[in-house]
């Protein structure tokens, strides 16, 4: 599997490829296979490595739930009771109804408030400008900033629709990342340095990078007009007023894989317990009935291209988690987790076959067709060699 997994990895990497790309797979017990190939910048020839730091953006969201969810376990949060009880500014939230012949947004009160529970599986209502038409010209429109500058304006956006009615992939999650902050009294970063990424053995995950996480880390790729890629800067916030739950997070994969192993192990790594059994079972089940994840359809190219995960095939949403309904054409079982960072890194947890794995390049736009294609490779080769046992 190794041998496998290494020839593809390598493979993919090229101009018209990844520039580097780092990739682990775990079982419950350990780490099962480990690779690195390419480049951290395009041209500089220093090597990627699985210690290599990248932004992992929307991989955080797993892990804001988790410290959520432990929250719940303790009784400080409550999943269906109105957010607004522990962030009083989510009771003041309306629903944009679309916009007047001026041009000026039109709101209105949702039927029902907004709970926990909605904000981790994306049911609340709120959007991302980047796959919402609507949300982008009401940003447009009121001179609002975007979640990206990490202003705390940027949290109160409208809803989109009444919370539980739909799904939209939004900022949910970065509303839960303040309720934690309100209830444990403090910042996002250090209660998981204290309840998560600490007791896990997470050293090399943060929202501020220490200065030996920054002398490995990758930089930004642009995909170009002639399927290139070519170094870019991602603008960075000059003063970020909040920590992003739902995306600002700096991690390797080395480090991430360890967060998977314990979802793996129901909650414990190494004898260290952060969740529950229970939690975990909760998290990896449906939370949203009959609602099914949908497309994302791109308003913003130069961020990221249309994008779903195993086209046709219905899915739900855990307490965080994309949750395959049926089997995948990567050969993983239905009942799969997963999700996904704007930079094009990936993760699955396979909790019926003790398997998961983690992948990081850093390409903009999301949904990237070499990248995403590469990380299917992957994914596709391990349940290859688990068919074969060939492990």
């Amino acid at each position: 599997m190794s041998e496998k997994i290494d020839q593809i990895l390598s493979a993919g990497v090229g101009p018209s490829g990844v520039a580097g790309v780092s990739a682990v797979v775990v079982s419950r017990d350990g780490t099962i296979y480990e690779g690195a190939f390419g480049e951290r910048q395009l041209g500089e020839g220093e090597a990627m490595t699985v210690d290599t730091v990248g932004w992992i953006a929307s991989m955080t969201k797993a892990v804001t739930g988790a410290a959520a969810m432990q929250l719940v376990e303790q009784g400080k949060l409550d999943l269906d009771r109105p957010a607004a009880d522990i962030c009083q500014q989510l009771g003041d939230v309306a629903v944009l109804d679309g916009f007047s012949d001026a041009g000026e947004p039109v709101t209105r009160e949702p039927s029902v408030p907004v709970t926990l529970r909605q904000l981790l599986t994306h049911t609340s209502g709120f959007a991302y400008e980047i796959w919402d038409e609507r949300l982008a010209r009401y940003l447009e429109v009121t001179g609002e900033p975007s979640i990206l500058t990490l202003q705390e304006a940027a949290l109160g956006i409208p809803l989109m629709f009444d919370p539980g009615s739909a799904w939209e992939y939004g900022i949910g999650i970065d509303w839960a990342g303040q309720m934690v902050e309100e209830v444990s009294g403090l910042t996002l970063g250090e209660y998981f340095a204290e309840h998560l990424t600490g007791p896990l053995g997470m050293d090399d995950t943060a929202f501020a990078p220490t200065s030996a996480m920054l002398e490995r880390a990758a930089g930004m790729h642009a995909r170009t007009e002639d399927g290139t890629l070519a170094p870019m800067e991602l603008p960075q916030p000059e003063n970020p007023e909040f920590e992003m739950g739902g995306g600002g997070l700096n991690s390797t994969m080395a480090d991430y894989s360890r967060f998977l192993r314990m979802i793996l192990n129901d909650g414990e790594l190494e004898g260290t317990r952060v969740l529950r059994p229970e939690t975990v079972q909760q998290m990896a089940a449906n939370n949203i009935g009959h609602i099914r994840v949908s497309k994302m359809t791109t308003a913003a190219p130069a961020y990221s291209n249309d994008a779903e995960f195993f086209p046709g095939d219905p899915k739900s949403w855990g307490l965080t988690f994309q949750i395959n309904e049926v089997e995948g054409h990567t050969g993983r079982p239905a009942g799969t987790l997963m999700w996904a960072g704007l930079a094009n890194s990936f993760y699955w947890i396979d909790r019926t076959n003790g398997v998961a794995g983690c992948y990081l390049t850093q390409i903009l736009p999301f949904a990237d067709q070499p990248s995403l294609g590469l990380y299917y490779d992957f994914e596709t080769a391990l349940y290859d060699a688990l068919a074969g046992q060939d492990l």
